[in-house]
């Protein structure tokens, strides 16, 4: 019964987090979004002290449920292993705890933390990672499964459905993404919880406390046979029945595939806390509980004090750098120029605000309608969102990536809001304008569109003695939401381009 309970559960948290990172309409996240703000990494950035301490708590009761039930990446790895071992009669064997990666990988999470570099935080983190898998693999199998469906539905006369453009936005994060999941995958399909026991620090920092959860699975010796039934179903190899019948509480995931499989009756979850520390540790030269609690005490504290510790924002000024040559063929795309300054999503209050608490998770990139939003490739903010106006500009009444960031990087704002910040100013460069260059007498593209009024067409007199009308910013207005560098005909590199700004501010 337990195990049941325990696959419906982590089924539905599975499938609800996975149609998070799907649903690009935003939809799902008015009823679901709570499931992203209960994943550790969100958490913990966002210093959700309610979610954390309801988090330390369970596990305190019950285990590593987390790892078992809310982690969609933990769960992935049991559908894997499910799959991988199914008609088998030998499958698991017990292992010895590999401490030295283990807490290795973990000391380099919080050492991450403390510095700043949220990109290899977001590298390790488990829901970071299933985050940048459904997005970069599962989402576009998904949008085009759409788009075959508006088709169907136009030709019937249906609008029911809209065609989604699928397009490859970071290269480096699609190839982080694959390897990530081939990775997690052969480590799930030869010996099912590796990675949760070896590499992720986020079952790292649980098992702290999972050593001394009141209620655990606990073998009775009088009644065990020996047949190792149990050993041989535990995913997380923590079962060691020829070692004296232990059960190394730190890395068992509560499964329950031991318990239902014991035929003696030798096996049960039950209150067990007076047992004190794990069989495991006591039968090993582990360090003593208190200096164990102390161990993650220190190291939660280091580790919450580096997230709020500001990593150094990029003051250095000096012309954009464009990437790629120049041309104004109109049948070339636009192509992303290298900015001075990223330009972070309105409401995130500073480059460094969005940076410090950004989880690389891609889910406002998932569910951005105007193709604004991609995964950096800069190596210090690899993977981390950043926007750019090539595709789309962002339009003043979305505010879609504000409502689903789970860990405070986007703070909710409303449409009447976001007008009153700035994130970025526009500038010209008249040697691409191409009513300044002579190739067409008029256009006023980006005056016409501006939402706030920036632009101003002024006259000049041009060389060849023509009097023309060209567009001049009113830095002060603008609020750099990108549509002037957009609509601007001029190819592949607009004349009028946006810098962002460090520190945002209101208009």
């Amino acid at each position: 019964m337990l195990k049941k309970l325990r696959v419906i559960l982590a089924a539905l948290v599975f499938t609800g987090i996975t149609l998070l990172f799907l649903d690009f309409t935003g939809t799902l996240h008015h009823w679901l979004g709570w499931l992203a703000k209960i994943q550790f990494l969100p958490a913990v950035l966002a210093v959700n002290l309610i979610v954390i301490a309801a988090m330390v708590l369970a596990t305190l009761l019950f285990g590593r449920v987390y790892c078992s039930i809310i982690c969609p990446l933990g769960v992935f790895q049991d559908g894997v292993a499910h799959l991988s071992r199914k008609g088998k009669k030998g499958k698991y064997s017990y292992s010895k705890e590999v401490k030295w990666l283990r807490y290795g990988v973990l000391a380099l999470f919080i050492i991450a933390l403390i510095a700043g570099l949220n990109s290899l935080v977001a590298l390790l983190a488990p829901y970071s990672a299933w985050g940048r898998i459904v997005q970069n693999i599962l989402a576009p199998v998904w949008q085009w499964g759409n788009n075959l469906l508006a088709a169907i539905a136009e030709r019937r006369g249906s609008y029911a459905f809209y065609t989604k453009e699928v397009w490859l936005k970071s290269l480096p994060t699609f190839i982080i993404a694959a390897v990530t999941l081939v990775v997690i995958v052969i480590l799930a399909w030869k010996n099912g919880r590796t990675y949760c026991n070896t590499v992720c620090p986020v079952g790292t920092t649980l098992s702290f406390f999972s050593r001394f959860a009141m209620f655990r699975p606990v073998i009775d010796a009088s009644k065990c046979k020996n047949c190792h039934q149990c050993e041989r179903k535990c995913k997380a190899a923590c079962i060691d029945i020829d070692g004296g019948k232990k059960i190394d509480y730190s890395r068992c995931v509560d499964c329950f595939n031991c318990i239902d499989n014991c035929k003696f009756g030798a096996l049960e979850y039950r209150f067990a806390w007076k047992n004190g520390a794990s069989a495991a540790d006591k039968g090993n030269e582990a360090a003593p509980a208190d200096k164990t609690r102390r161990a993650f005490i220190v190291g939660s504290a280091i580790a919450l004090g580096g997230s709020a510790i500001p990593a150094r924002a990029q003051t250095d000024e000096g012309p954009i750098e464009i990437e790629g040559e120049g041309g104004f063929a109109d049948i070339i795309p636009k192509t992303a120029i290298k900015r001075q300054v990223a330009i972070t999503p309105f409401g995130s209050e500073s480059v460094e605000q969005f940076y410090k608490h950004c989880t690389a998770c891609q889910l406002c990139v998932a569910v951005c309608p105007n193709n604004v939003l991609r995964p950096s490739k800069d190596l210090k903010h690899l993977m981390q969102p950043e926007m750019s106006y090539e595709r789309g500009y962002c339009r003043p009444e979305c505010v879609k990536c504000s409502e689903v960031c789970p860990a405070g990087a986007i703070l909710k704002i409303t449409p009447e809001e976001k007008t009153q910040w700035k994130v970025g100013t526009a500038k010209i460069q008249p040697w691409l304008c191409l009513v300044d260059n002579g190739e067409v007498e008029e256009c006023g593209n980006c005056a016409r569109h501006c939402p706030v009024g920036a632009i101003q067409m002024v006259q000049k007199e041009r060389e060849d003695g023509k009097t023309v009308r060209i567009p001049s910013v009113e830095e002060e207005k603008c609020i750099g939401c990108g549509a002037c560098e957009n609509l601007c005909p001029a190819r592949p590199v607009s004349a009028i381009t946006v810098n962002g700004y460090l520190v945002h501010h209101k208009a």
